[in-house]
């Protein structure tokens, strides 16, 4: 049998257990009545993946803060439209309550099988894969539906994002530095350039007024990255028009902060973590007993069976 070749698996956990929750029926219940159409959804993802996308090593990367200290500081509506209530200085996610209390029960599951959980104070999961995608010395396949992690695409270092926004997991779009290119007119690592310009509604980053997809793009391909395109927006010699200038400069103040908010970081304080594929349950008992108070039935058995297989 050919030698497997090693290969890194990092999971946007929130973007998947949200779509699990969204997209899997909400009637499946545990003895006790507690939801489980997100831990269900969650664990027939990771099985599908694990099949689709077979990596030797598998990180559940993890929300430790899901609206970083920082970030706020630098620009204070990301993510604002979606704090529930503050408590303790600390903003807390408006998350439905049929989701809220699953995810503990995600990652007590996570554990018990032992698949790798890794977090990072004050720093969201993207940060994590940033940091992790950064370190590794193995090709890397990053799991999201939140485009923003196309700035980690790197051809040269093998990191790809499957993609599950468009298509689900079963489907997902494996996007290399061809297609992220193909898809918005720009080079992988000038991506964070160009959402920064466009801006996001969904994260309160407003970009440069007037600005979208296309002209962002455009920009981006005359003048090579935001600092040539701010460069040029104050050239009298240069060939973007006054109009559009003016838009670049009137959104300078949010431009000298937001790169770094949309940039993902890649020195997050990440612990040590054995990101090795488990070929046995790491916690017998323990995943015994969510499977039995949980009924977790089939995807349970699909979990195990595919991480197995993987490991063989």
């Amino acid at each position: 049998m050919a030698e497997r070749t090693d290969r890194l698996m990092l999971l946007d956990t929130a973007s998947l257990y949200f779509r699990a929750f969204f997209g899997v029926p909400d009637t499946t219940k545990g003895v006790d009545g507690t939801p489980t159409n997100a831990i269900r959804g969650m664990l027939d993802f990771i099985a599908r993946l694990v099949e689709n996308h077979p990596p030797t090593h598998l990180v559940a990367c993890w929300d430790e803060g899901w609206r970083p200290t920082w970030r706020v500081a630098l620009v204070p509506s990301y993510k604002e439209h979606r704090v529930a209530y503050v408590k303790g200085g600390v903003s807390v996610e408006e998350v439905p309550d049929r989701l809220n209390a699953q995810i503990p029960l995600i990652r007590e599951c996570l554990d018990a099988l032992g698949i790798a959980v890794v977090g990072a104070a004050d720093h969201e999961a993207d940060d994590v894969i940033g940091t992790l995608a950064h370190e590794a010395t193995m090709p890397v396949d990053v799991v999201t539906g939140d485009r923003d992690l196309f700035q980690l695409v790197d051809d040269t270092r093998s990191v790809r994002v499957i993609y599950t926004a468009a298509r689900g997991v079963g489907r997902a779009e494996v996007m290399d530095d061809a297609a992220v290119l193909d898809k918005y007119g720009v080079p992988a690592q000038r991506y964070a350039d160009f959402a920064t310009l466009r801006g996001d509604t969904s994260d309160g980053l407003p970009g440069v007024k007037g600005v979208g997809d296309k002209t962002a793009a455009s920009l981006i391909a005359t003048y090579g990255d935001l600092d040539g395109v701010r460069a040029a927006a104050v050239d009298p010699k240069s060939s973007m028009s006054p109009s559009l200038k003016k838009k670049i400069v009137d959104a300078s103040d949010y431009l000298d902060v937001a790169p770094k908010v949309v940039a993902v970081a890649t020195d997050a304080p990440v612990d040590d973590a054995d990101t090795r594929m488990p070929s046995d349950v790491r916690d017998p008992e323990a995943w015994l007993a969510l499977v039995d108070r949980l009924d977790l039935g089939s995807s349970a058995q699909r979990v195990m069976a595919a991480l197995q297989k993987r490991t063989a």
